[in-house]
């Protein structure tokens, strides 16, 4: 159970089945919706902070403004001139960065909700709206002044092992739920057998399943 790299990847992904596992995640993501009031030097910082933790990182940005885009591309520039791991960072932010110009808000949501990226940052005049109609991210980031990092390191109190690659789409991040095993039964009265088994011989007969029909009308017969 937790984060971890490649190997620990390839040791859950050998136990999975086997025991219970969290989650398989690949390369730690980011992606921003930001617009025209948004700072881009602390979106090209934040694009940047999660960049840093591997060559293969993807970092994506989609924005209401085509000029806004273009600032922050430019600031990213600047800022790895003098980043210390630049080598890293510069990498993922060369084959994995991405920054994309939506029409208008509902398009930029849509864009993310496809995406489902692990960590979603917002920094736009509409993060309430954003945050009400976003379904599909590992947690959410509101406002310049939350920032990813901070949940990285430990000190904004959300868990942090997050679905990654779209994952997001059908999964959420860790929790106490993985490793909890429902247990579900049923007990049919005697009242409700012929709603139900008289649908259920139907569907059988129609699918040429004589034995689960026979279950059905069975019980039909006993009720006389």
């Amino acid at each position: 159970v937790g984060a971890g790299n490649a190997f620990v990847a390839e040791a859950k992904r050998q136990l999975f089945g086997t025991v219970a596992i969290d989650l398989l995640a690949g390369p730690s993501e980011v992606a921003v919706i930001s617009d025209e009031t948004a700072d881009p030097v602390l979106v090209a910082a934040d694009l940047l902070g999660q960049a840093e933790h591997g060559p293969n990182s993807p970092a994506a940005l989609i924005t209401t403004s085509e000029e806004h885009g273009h600032a922050v591309i430019a600031e990213i520039e600047r800022q790895l001139e003098t980043l210390a791991t630049v080598d890293i960072a510069g990498a993922a932010w060369r084959d994995y960065g991405v920054v994309t110009v939506a029409k208008d808000r509902e398009t930029a949501a849509a864009l993310m909700d496809d995406l489902a990226p692990e960590h979603l940052e917002l920094l736009t005049a509409d993060d309430d709206w954003y945050h009400e109609n976003l379904r599909n991210y590992g947690s959410i980031f509101l406002g310049p002044w939350s920032t990813v990092a901070y949940s990285d390191k430990g000190m904004a109190g959300t868990n942090h092992v997050l679905p990654t690659a779209g994952g997001a789409k059908h999964s959420a991040g860790l929790s106490v739920s993985r490793f909890l095993k429902p247990l579900t039964y049923q007990r049919i009265s005697r009242e409700a057998t012929p709603e139900l088994a008289n649908a259920v011989q139907v569907i059988s007969d129609s699918e040429g399943m004589a034995a689960h029909s026979a279950t059905a009308t069975l019980r039909l017969d006993r009720l006389g």
